[in-house]
């Protein structure tokens, strides 16, 4: 093409000159790109805001902002107490720390849980707590008139009592197998405190439920990691609550805002040595296809200097660049050194023929130029393709990649040229070809009908695999699992009220949301249905006499309650009380079986009497610790007054009431829904009864759905684009079927290699696939160009050392991506490699196997 060749002859003549105006150009740009140029971490973004799904999305967010943008403090606790306890000072003290938090809140510690918590529960339940209560009302009279060890031993004392007279203690079993593991603890010299919430109000002792804390953040948008210091305040406030200090609860996080984070340090993480072991692979790949420093050098630089204004572009057309499109940089260097090593190498060739090295550069872009300049076309056209489609994170990634290729065109036809004659390389004394082509051209000449019949069954086997081939649309699966916010998001995901893929849905009034919770609740795909009608429960009527007859029998326990004593009791005191404990269970015993817990309760009484008056203070102040905070709350439960719309407290409103009167409903996925297939059923099962429902479910579902569009979308576009082009340059539908039948055979393969692989396509490693249109037209071309110019010795040719080593160079650039700690990321460096391996193949086996029997045609 005469264009380049002028643009080639005025760089090389213009040498200094025109390397001094790039790096002007360069550095320029840089200046402004760091200027200007930000990074945007949130996932959401990666989409338009005009799809369906995101309006949704952005509606709920915009009635709910209590639910953006926050670090989740999970609490666990060895007690249920425990956990509350410091669930209320790590809020208390996050919303005093307005340096790094806007507010906090901790929802279940609204007093409407412990004074209005039993109108909550259905009617069958109420009744068995109630029941159960009711039962221990002697036990509990002991503990409210005495409120001490003291007490708790009387109580197990009437216990014995009722053995004695014949009474059925299997009631008492739960609650006593939680006081003898306390007091089994107190004797070995640990008391830990008991939990009167589970013993009173029925539960598991020792376990203790997953309190949370909720915190808004100050975000520092000027970092990597916009949450980073806040998390780190969060969890350093946590350290020095009293109950963490004592190694008896634990505090994590997760949440949007240290996942968000956390995925951009695993992005970042072994980048710099990645990229030095990368830049390292690439040289030594670049000096065996040019043993001279001399072309190495101006490669080098030239990629740089691409990179460089491929951002400045980005900074300048796009301002703001994704999780997706921060990639440009790594495919940049993978794609734009094939131009380079194109050239230099046909240059190598042409050298042998033409020493001199003006007239060389010169005539290598008369050869080499017109393939180079449809190979940059043909990709940018695959990354283009992706511009007008709904998947933004792609759309600005096949922006930049796409103005890239022209970027690294035309510094291959200019800055290149113009370093090449200053660093002079030497002319060549041997013809420059790929090692052993010709035998391997020779071998698929005379096997060609074969080896085309080999990959007919192949492109077979890659048509089944990518038909069958998995897509992932769990965006968890595409993070680190390793990180602190992922190893607690998955200790919540077996449970569907912490699933962090709930579906939710407005309903327009609190009986609409009530029927629409029952529909929702009776399919087999929902575990769990609440919605704001759940706060206002029904049967009230009923439920209040229930407890107002509770109340009554538990009158003379709820009053002394009430008024405890002041005295506090001594160890003396407690000694007595618990030698009466222990005479009254070996007075039974007989009539105990051997396991049962009394017995073991008794042993550990036993040994209790020999310790210290310290030692025995200190049991009865950790069996104590929750003893008045639990009554006062079952004096509460009871007292429990009507529940209406209009009572609700006001943060039990806003997380589901909105103003003009609709209510919030949220179904909840069973253990099924955690897989992608499981996920797919759920959110279908919802939408068929709340057709306009949202929620992470359901935008999960549906960004599945938007990138496969959207790739579909670009793949027809890219398709006919590039279709286009080639039969404009060639002229030749022969030959443009060539190359596309070799580009679909490339793509066939890589589904075939993924799927033997075990792969599943996600949104992160689906990148590759523009980049496999990108490789193999390039390399494609090249060949069929040089089948064009009358070429039968494919791959003994200057152009096949060339693919070769790019080909390497490119694979070292994208298996860097391999070892990322982030799996997205990792995930796309696998499948790029894959890509690049059936590229290869299908260029340097099937499209030289195919062109000789087109040649033999052509002679016949």
């Amino acid at each position: 093409m005469p264009i380049i060749i002028a643009i080639v002859s005025a760089a090389r003549r213009q040498a200094v000159v025109c390397v001094l105006l790039f790096l002007a150009a360069a550095a320029a740009g840089l200046t402004y790109t760091a200027r200007h140029l930000t990074i945007d971490t949130d996932t959401d973004h990666l989409f338009s805001s005009s799809l369906p799904w995101r309006q949704a999305q952005i509606e709920q967010d915009k009635n709910f902002p209590q639910f953006n943008d926050l670090i989740v403090a999970v609490v666990r606790g060895a007690t249920p107490e425990e956990a509350k306890q410091t669930a209320r000072q790590l809020n208390a003290a996050l919303n005093a720390d307005k340096t790094y938090f806007k507010d906090s809140r901790y929802p279940a510690g609204s007093s409407f849980y412990q004074d209005e918590g039993l109108m909550l529960l259905p009617v069958n339940r109420l009744a068995g707590m109630l029941g159960q209560i009711v039962a221990a009302q002697p036990f509990l009279g002991q503990l409210a008139a005495d409120p001490s060890a003291r007490g708790l031993f009387a109580g197990l004392s009437l216990i014995a009592q009722g053995v004695q007279a014949g009474s059925d203690i299997s009631p008492y079993n739960g609650a006593l197998a939680g006081v003898r593991k306390n007091l089994d603890a107190a004797a070995a010299g640990h008391p830990v405190p008991l939990s009167w919430q589970s013993l009173i109000m029925g539960g598991v002792t020792g376990q203790g439920g997953a309190e949370f804390v909720l915190a808004h953040p100050k975000l520092d948008q000027g970092t990597l990691q916009p949450g980073g210091v806040a998390t780190a305040a969060l969890m350093r406030i946590a350290k020095g609550l009293p109950d963490v200090k004592a190694g008896r609860v634990t505090v994590d996080y997760t949440g949007q805002i240290p996942l968000s984070d956390e995925q951009f340090a695993s992005l970042t993480h072994g980048l710099v040595l990645g990229g030095i072991i990368s830049v390292a692979l690439i040289a030594l790949w670049l000096y065996l296809a040019l043993r001279s420093v001399r072309l190495i050098l101006p490669i080098l630089l030239t990629l740089i200097m691409g990179l460089a204004l491929t951002m400045t572009y980005a900074a300048v057309f796009v301002r703001v660049i994704n999780l997706i499109s921060v990639a440009f940089a790594i495919l940049f260097i993978g794609l734009a050194v094939d131009f380079a090593i194109q050239y230099s190498v046909r240059l190598r060739a042409v050298r042998h023929m033409v020493p001199g090295l003006g007239a060389a550069l010169s005539e290598t872009a008369r050869q080499a130029g017109g393939q180079i300049a449809l190979a940059a076309t043909a990709t940018a056209c695959g990354f283009f393709a992706f511009s007008p489609t709904a998947f933004v994170g792609v759309a600005e990634l096949g922006e930049i990649a796409g103005a890239g290729m022209f970027i690294a065109f035309f510094c291959t036809i200019s800055f290149l040229p113009a370093l090449l004659r200053i660093f002079a390389p030497k002319p060549e004394t041997v013809p420059v070809g790929l090692p052993g082509g010709a035998v391997v051209d020779d071998y698929l000449h005379r096997h060609r009908r074969g080896v085309l019949a080999l990959f007919s069954v192949l492109a077979l086997a890659g048509a089944v695999a990518a038909v069958t081939l998995n897509f992932d649309a769990n965006p968890l699966d595409t993070k680190d699992p390793n990180t602190e916010s992922m190893r607690t998001l998955h200790t919540l995901l077996a449970d569907p009220q912490t699933n962090p893929f709930y579906a939710d849905a407005l309903a327009p009034d609190i009986s609409a949301a009530r029927a629409l919770a029952d529909r929702l609740g009776k399919l087999p795909e929902v575990a769990q249905a609440v919605s704001g009608a759940t706060f206002v429960p029904q049967q009230q009527a009923q439920k209040l006499a229930m407890l107002a007859q509770a109340r009554t029998i538990l009158a003379p326990t709820l009053q002394d309650a009430a008024n405890p004593p002041q005295t506090p009791v001594t160890a003396q005191q407690i000694r007595q009380a618990m030698a009466q404990t222990i005479t009254a269970i070996d007075g039974v015993a007989a009539k105990l079986p051997k396991d049962n817990e009394l017995l073991w309760i008794g042993a550990a009484l036993k040994t209790l009497q020999g310790k210290s008056d310290a030692q025995i203070l200190a049991m009865n102040a950790a069996l104590t610790r929750f003893l008045p905070d639990a009554l006062q709350g079952l004096t509460a439960s009871l007292n429990a007054k009507p529940i209406t719309e209009a009572s609700l407290p006001q943060e039990i409103k806003a997380d589901w009431f909105l103003p003009d009167g609709r209510v919030r409903v949220e179904a909840f996925p069973t253990a099924a829904g955690q897989s992608t297939k499981g996920l797919h059923k759920f959110a279908a099962a919802v939408l068929k009864v709340a057709p306009n429902a949202g929620g992470p479910a359901i935008s999960t579902i549906a960004t599945a759905g938007t990138i496969l569009g959207a790739f579909k979308e670009a793949a027809i576009l890219a398709f006919v684009a590039i279709t286009l082009i080639l039969l404009l340059v060639f002229r030749n539908l022969r030959d443009s079927l060539v190359v596309l039948a070799t580009l679909a055979l490339s793509a066939l393969l890589t589904a075939l290699f993924a799927k033997l692989a075990g792969m599943s396509i996600n949104y992160a490693n689906i990148i590759a696939l523009p980049l496999l249109l990108g490789v193999g037209v390039s390399f494609n071309v090249y060949f069929v160009m040089n089948f064009r110019a009358g070429m039968r010795n494919f791959l003994a040719s200057a152009t096949a050392r060339a693919v070769l080593f790019s080909a390497l160079t490119t694979g070292t650039a994208f298996g860097s991506l391999a070892f990322s700690a982030d799996r997205g990321t990792a995930s796309m460096g696998d499948l790029l490699f894959l890509s690049l391996a059936a590229v290869l193949i299908s260029t340097f086996v099937f499209l030289p196997a195919l062109l000789h029997t087109l040649g033999d045609a052509g002679k016949a």
